[in-house]
């Protein structure tokens, strides 16, 4: 007498037990993610609603430093971030695309293989010596701005424009890494379709390609846009305080470089930016995922 076994049933019991075993094998990864930023996350919360008194030392939730932070010129600073990441994003998202549209498209793999190559170094070359190579080439005595009279011209890259250009440096390439893989995603077969039903390249792109890399584009708008809000070091090399930046204000705050006993404005600023970025990142997971169900 033989007996079967239902495979469904079989499945169901598997996936029982492991379920314990993958809660078990995520630990260290949530014990990671909650001592090197829920902890953080938490004493930055507190500071931002709380207040010392100096003379007794009692403590006391007020919402004066999140008041604060959206006053002044902290509002203007996270207005400055706001503007400064969105338009470094819409123009490096545009022009990253442009390149990476080229690089998919090219029949040489050595220049597919050296582009990538060149974007992933590029898409993390930052900071402080990112700002010293610009100030030793287009700086005020910079070589190119000497040969090209960059000066007479209206160039000064201390100002908005110059780190726009600077921020576009990096910005441009991680684009590029971002959404190469979306356009080799895209199947010959749906343009040999669209052509054999006597659709051009440009009704294609509207009614097949752009729809389908819809949501790989707007996340790697949101991408370049989190990278440039967070960024601070390039900024703080280039422009100090000239450019009314968050993160450059959270450093003075902190340092006490204009007005002594700020560290709670700076965090309520901190605070903020993780609600923007946090909004940021709501908007950019979800795209993701359905832009790998398209491109599967």
């Amino acid at each position: 007498m033989s007996s079967t076994t239902d495979p469904r049933a079989a499945d169901g019991t598997r996936r029982r037990r492991r379920g314990p075993r993958t809660w078990l094998a995520t630990l260290p990864l949530l014990a990671f993610t909650g001592l090197c930023f829920g902890i953080p996350l938490g004493a930055m919360a507190y500071g931002a609603v709380t207040r010392t008194d100096p003379a007794s030392g009692a403590t006391r939730v007020t919402g004066e430093h999140l008041a604060r932070s959206l006053q002044g010129p902290y509002l203007d600073s996270l207005i400055g971030s706001v503007q400064l990441s969105a338009l470094t994003a819409l123009v490096g998202g545009v022009l990253g695309v442009v390149i990476a549209q080229a690089v998919v498209t090219s029949r040489s793999a050595g220049l597919r293989s050296a582009a990538l190559t060149a974007s992933g170094v590029l898409a993390n070359f930052g900071g402080v010596p990112l700002a010293f190579a610009f100030i030793a080439t287009v700086g005020i005595s910079g070589v190119v701005t000497r040969l090209a009279d960059l000066t007479d011209l209206g160039w000064n890259l201390y100002s908005f424009t110059g780190l726009t250009v600077v921020y576009l440096y990096f910005l441009i390439p991680l684009m590029v890494l971002v959404i190469a893989p979306a356009l080799d995603g895209l199947r010959p077969q749906w343009r040999e379709a669209a052509q054999n039903s006597g659709a051009t390249g440009r009704q294609f792109w509207r009614h097949v390609g752009l729809p389908v890399l819809a949501p790989s584009l707007l996340g790697g708008f949101v991408l370049l846009f989190g990278t440039a809000f967070a960024a601070h070091a390039t900024a703080a090399a280039l422009v100090g305080g000239s450019v009314p930046l968050v993160t450059l204000k959270i450093a003075d705050a902190l340092s006490g470089n204009v007005l002594t006993g700020q560290e709670n404005v700076a965090l309520a600023l901190g605070l903020d930016m993780i609600l923007i970025a946090g909004l940021v990142m709501a908007v950019y997971l979800p795209l993701q995922r359905r832009s790998a169900r398209w491109l599967r």
